[in-house]
């Protein structure tokens, strides 16, 4: 089954006059919507009593959840307690995602710093591999990889891909506005999303890829990549979610796909729906 919904709350979640993220179950699947990302961008903060609420109304509703890690994690950070600190956050929104009922986690890899491109991304491999390591226990759960949209942060479709070979638990998070951000503008296509999932069937085998985790809106970008996300109303900076869906159908794939738009993510998650045959 291929999931879609929203990452927060939207616009139209508050003009419904809902307010609280358990009411979202209700919400999504009045819309025909089955899937929802909660982030803790800022840090994991989240009651037992909330959680488990969230958990017993997402499943009555049939509607996943997925979590967002701290923005701030960094695994090519030189500094071997700022490492720590980034599993730490890590396992962190792990235990909170599955409080929740969820099984899916998106992580920032990395940012150069100081570094260059090559020591940050040999040094980002390291960490994860002491991710790897702490994980423990936690066989079924997915430690999804994001795309980055600057230039100066660790996070190609290629980098990903590979961080994704260190451990059966780890896919990838493609942010597709994020990848062409950083390719100014690169995808315009049905071809250059099969690349982008051919390169990933290839690397890492149909059925990996076919769990991915996805974010999508339209981005703004610049010379540096990434500016700021739109709406589908932009017609200026894309990309266009049709051909992607297109694929997905083609390939008979079942990812769990996330909108990011600014505000609009739950009409605009409804319109990727409509996209599909299928989902």
């Amino acid at each position: 089954m291929i999931r879609i919904g929203p990452s927060g709350n939207s616009e139209a979640f508050y003009a419904s006059g809902r307010k609280h993220t358990w009411q979202e179950g209700e919400f999504l699947h009045g819309l025909g919507l089955n899937a929802f990302e909660y982030s803790f961008g800022r840090g994991v903060s989240i009651s037992d009593e909330t959680a488990a609420k969230i958990k017993s109304e997402f499943e009555k509703y049939d509607v996943a959840i997925s979590a967002h890690a701290p923005y701030y994690t960094n695994f090519a950070n030189p500094d071997p307690e700022m490492i720590d600190k980034s599993i730490g956050y890590v396992l962190q929104s792990i235990d909170a995602c599955k409080k929740m009922g969820g099984e899916r986690v998106v992580v920032h890899p990395a940012a150069c710093g100081k570094a260059t491109r090559m020591d940050a991304v040999q040094k980002t491999k390291d960490n994860l591999k002491l991710l790897s390591d702490r994980l423990g226990e936690k066989d079924g759960f997915k430690v999804c990889l994001e795309t980055m949209g600057k230039l100066n942060q660790i996070g190609t479709v290629e980098e990903v891909v590979d961080f994704c070979t260190i451990d059966i638990r780890f896919f990838p998070c493609f942010d597709f506005g994020h990848i062409n951000s950083y390719m100014r503008g690169g995808i315009k296509t049905k071809a250059d999303y099969k690349r982008i999932i051919d390169y990933t069937i290839d690397k890492l085998g149909f059925e990996k890829a076919s769990l991915m985790h996805v974010h999508f809106s339209k981005i703004q970008y610049g010379d540096k990549g990434e500016i700021r996300h739109l709406t589908f109303e932009d017609t200026k900076y894309g990309p266009e979610y049709g051909p992607l869906a297109e694929v997905f159908d083609e390939y008979k794939m079942t990812p769990y796909i996330v909108c990011e738009s600014n505000g609009t993510m739950s009409d605009d998650a409804l319109a990727m729906k409509k996209m599909h045959k299928n989902a």
